[in-house]
């Protein structure tokens, strides 16, 4: 079994990650800017986990994470750069702080994270770097103009650096899951201008885990999901005038989609409030 380091792990997939891989037998580094959270969980999984304070943006973090992991665990063999934010709304609406703090955290977070990890799992003789990605690194999003340009970014990054070091001890898979549902996707579902989330139906943060934890073992290049749903996105997105004449018409039934599910919620509670 091998010491994984998962970024993010604090809630979201991150956590389910974290759970899945200690239920099938990995020690666990819980990474996350919430410290308290990652611990809390990381003290219900008991001694094949621990938590460690880390910041994606700040390189010096990422060295004294891999530290204290390597002091309390071992040394890390695998690499889950998963951490992540959105900041909802059209691209004129965000501030440029709000725009910059994507990149930092979606694209460079990751990067530095990989460019931390090399050198070591080099020196090691073994490595793995999963990145969690997006289906937006695919496809442009109303939307998610920034979140996506992250995304095609990261995936840019990820197959440049695993060509690099093709023949090399360290390799590479990326897991692109679809909407999940999580904290994030809560804020993009408030957000008008995110209507497309409700194009398709979210995963659970546990599903989107065991396609993560099972990478561990597999070392797939490429994970895109759903599977067949995923290779259409891949193929509109090779082509601006099929994106841009399918994307409208995706948007309108995710907006009547949104209607009826904001309705239906609506009744629920209204239900709840008279008992």
């Amino acid at each position: 079994m091998s010491v994984v380091l998962v970024t993010g792990a604090a809630s979201g997939i991150g956590a389910a990650t974290a759970r899945e891989a200690v239920r099938r037998g990995h020690r666990v580094a819980l990474a996350d800017i919430d410290l308290a959270g990652a611990t809390r969980l990381a003290d219900r999984l008991g001694p094949d986990a621990c938590a460690v304070s880390l910041d994606i943006r700040d390189g010096d973090a990422w060295e004294e994470a891999f530290d204290a992991v390597a002091t309390r665990l071992g040394p890390v063999e695998v690499l889950v750069n998963n951490a992540g934010i959105i900041h909802t709304g059209y691209a004129r609406q965000l501030s440029l702080e709000q725009h910059r703090h994507m990149v930092e955290v979606n694209l460079l977070g990751p990067m530095t994270g990989t460019l931390t990890a090399l050198p070591r799992m080099r020196a090691q003789g073994h490595g793995h770097i999963i990145t969690v990605c997006s289906m937006s690194s695919f496809l442009p999003l109303s939307g998610y103009t920034t979140y996506g340009a992250t995304k095609h970014g990261l995936r840019a990054f990820h197959h440049s650096v695993a060509i690099e070091e093709r023949g090399g001890p360290v390799t590479f898979s990326i897991i692109h899951p679809p909407g999940t549902r999580t904290p994030m996707l809560e804020q993009e579902m408030a957000d008008p201008s995110a209507v497309i989330t409700f194009a398709e139906k979210p995963l659970t943060p546990e599903k989107v885990a065991s396609v993560i934890v099972d990478a561990i073992v597999k070392k797939p290049v490429e994970v895109v999901h759903p599977a067949v749903g995923g290779r259409v996105q891949r193929v509109a997105g090779v082509f601006p005038r099929l994106m841009r004449f399918v994307i409208p018409k995706v948007a309108a039934m995710a907006e009547r989609r949104s209607r009826s599910t904001t309705a239906a919620a609506a009744v629920v509670r209204e239900r709840g409030d008279s008992r």
